[in-house]
C-alpha cells in the first residue's frame, strides 16, 4: 500500500511587483540550486524577489538579483547575497521558454516557496506594462472594491 506523499506548501517570499509590472501569460514551477546557508535563511523569511529576473546562459536558466540574506549564524562559509543561482526545469520546459525570450518577452519570479524540503520558485512569462496599461488596472481595482462595498451594504 502506497502512503500519499503530500507536499505541505510554505510562502517564502512573493513578489507582488511583477504581477502589476508584467502581463503574466504562463507559469512554471522551477526548482532551485542552493547552498545551506541559502536554504537556511529562505526558511527565515529573509528573501527579496523584487528585483530578480532569469537569463539564459547557453541551454540553462539562472535567476538573477534575488536577494538572500547572510544566515545569522553562519560562519565564514556563508554565501553570497545576489549569487547568480541556477533553474531546475526538464528539458522540454526549457525548449518552450527559449522562443519566449526572443519576442522579447520577459520571465520574472513570482513566488518563492517551500515544497516538501525542497525550496522551489513559481516563475512568470510576461510581457512588460506600459505606463498607462497599469493606470487602467488600478482604476479598474478601484471600481471593483468600491462595488464589492456598495454590495455589502
Amino acid at each position: 500500500m502506497k502512503k500519499d506523499r503530500t507536499a505541505t506548501e510554505t510562502l517564502i517570499a512573493e513578489n507582488r511587483k511583477a504581477r502589476f509590472s508584467y502581463s503574466i501569460q504562463e507559469t512554471f514551477e522551477a526548482g532551485i540550486v542552493l547552498k545551506g546557508t541559502e536554504v537556511k535563511s529562505c526558511r527565515e523569511h529573509k528573501v527579496n524577489l523584487s528585483d530578480g529576473f532569469c537569463m539564459f546562459r547557453g541551454q540553462e536558466l539562472f535567476l538573477q538579483n534575488v536577494h538572500i540574506n547572510q544566515f545569522t549564524h553562519g560562519n565564514r562559509f556563508n554565501h553570497e547575497p545576489l549569487a547568480v543561482r541556477k533553474l531546475l526545469l526538464k528539458k522540454k520546459e526549457l525548449v518552450k521558454l527559449i522562443p519566449v525570450i526572443q519576442k522579447s518577452m520577459s520571465i520574472v519570479p513570482l513566488k518563492m516557496y517551500l515544497k516538501g524540503s525542497f525550496v522551489k520558485v513559481l516563475l512568470g512569462v510576461g510581457k512588460g506594462k506600459k505606463s498607462h496599461d497599469k493606470r487602467e488596472d488600478m482604476k479598474k481595482r478601484d471600481t471593483d472594491r468600491e462595488i464589492d462595498r456598495a454590495m455589502r451594504r
